[in-house]
């Protein structure tokens, strides 16, 4: 699966981070303006396909006639704490939300789920929440905003003492390694993915509803 993450952590390359990290990151230099951050704080992102979600009138019916509700997920930020045992972070969102038939007030419960992936493909956790619209008589469209929060073992999240010395490793010209980037090495690579966590939130849909966003 693909993900749409936006890039609050990341094994990220940019050049001006060196004077930003914070305690607990990892920051490596390879001398050549290119720093590489390593923080013990999770992706944020909302998964492919998950972001949207559509009802309909009649069961079964997904023609235009029977549009219900539409919604979509927007404005996905997240804080960090990473300073105890337990890392808690906390993401919260925007759902905007249009519906066909404006006759009388109305709230809709849309349901969202929060999981917590580890190395890209192990489920640590995941919670189900719901978040409100209501729409006044005659609105067509509606916000509300939502939360929703994870913790992850710090011990987890960070990398092995071994592997911050290969990393971090200064080497010389002429050195067999000079030219050798430690982050390609596939044993770093390896415990690099098992630190690496993503919260990742989206509707909670049915199977229906997810084809439907597949497919359209």
């Amino acid at each position: 699966m693909k993900f749409r993450v936006r890039a609050l952590f990341a094994l990220s390359t940019v050049a001006v981070l060196a004077g930003c990290a914070k305690e607990g990151e990892l920051v490596v230099d390879q001398g050549v303006g290119i720093t590489s951050v390593l923080s013990l704080c999770p992706a944020v992102g909302i998964p492919d396909y998950t972001g949207d979600i559509t009802t309909f009138r009649g069961a079964g019916d997904t023609t235009v006639a029977s549009l219900d509700v539409t919604a979509a997920m927007t404005d996905l930020r997240s804080t960090c704490n990473d300073s105890a045992a337990q890392i808690y972070s906390e993401a919260s969102f925007t759902v905007n939300a249009r519906r066909t038939d404006t006759r009388g007030a109305r709230t809709v419960e849309l349901p969202y789920f929060v999981t917590v992936l580890r190395g890209g493909s192990a489920v640590i956790s995941k919670r189900i929440g719901t978040v409100s619209i209501t729409f006044a008589d005659g609105q067509e469209r509606a916000s509300a905003t939502a939360k929703a929060g994870s913790f992850v073992n710090r011990a987890d999240a960070a990398l092995p003492d071994d592997i911050r010395e290969k990393i971090t490793k200064r080497r010389r010209a002429g050195d067999v390694d000079a030219a050798l980037d430690p982050l390609a090495d596939p044993e770093v690579k390896a415990a690099i993915a098992r630190t690496r966590f993503e919260m990742l939130v989206g509707f909670q849909l049915t199977e229906d509803q997810l084809k439907y966003n597949v497919t359209r």
